[in-house]
């Protein structure tokens, strides 16, 4: 199909009209929706005729078919496990470690004998690691290792019974 001045003007005042671009497809015949659209768009056609019901909201169906219903949510990394509405534990309370000035040590000063635990954020000036002394053959001192390795034991203990 090829467009024609005559095709090309009737597209022009169908989409002037308000028409959509299936209907203008359907009118000229031998031209898919998609065809008009590009058309349109190669032509530069922007404003159309706005329809009467456009300023209109449209009120939607109620749906009484529809029910929601709430189910359990899966804990941890065990998708199986479902726990039921439970009341939260409090938070731990946090122990701040502070470092003294001394033992604190930038990115290039670090090395085997020192705990290279990051502190703050790295895009700030304030950013340093721990610098304290290591545990044996481990990167952090005693303090941070505490967080960064948790037994098995006591992390299958942390797990909280599901009540029926």
């Amino acid at each position: 199909m090829t467009w024609t001045d005559e095709r090309v003007e009737l597209l022009k005042k169908l989409w002037a009209d308000g028409l959509s671009a299936s209907q203008i497809a359907a009118e000229l015949g031998g031209v898919t929706r998609n065809a008009v659209i590009g058309k349109v768009h190669r032509l530069g056609l922007s404003g159309r005729a706005k329809s009467s019901s456009s300023g209109v909201p449209r009120q939607r169906k109620p749906r009484s078919h529809m029910l929601r219903v709430s189910r359990p949510a899966s804990r941890g990394n065990n998708a199986l496990a479902l726990s039921y509405d439970m009341e939260q534990e409090p938070e731990p309370e946090v122990i701040e470690n502070i470092i003294p000035l001394g033992q604190r040590r930038t990115l290039l000063q670090l090395n085997e004998d020192t705990c290279r635990w990051p502190i703050g954020d790295p895009a700030t000036t304030d950013f340093f690691f721990c610098g304290g002394k290591p545990l044996n053959a481990l990167p952090y001192c005693h303090y941070h290792s505490r967080v960064a390795y948790q037994p098995a034991s006591d992390r299958r203990k942390d797990r909280r019974p599901f009540r029926a």
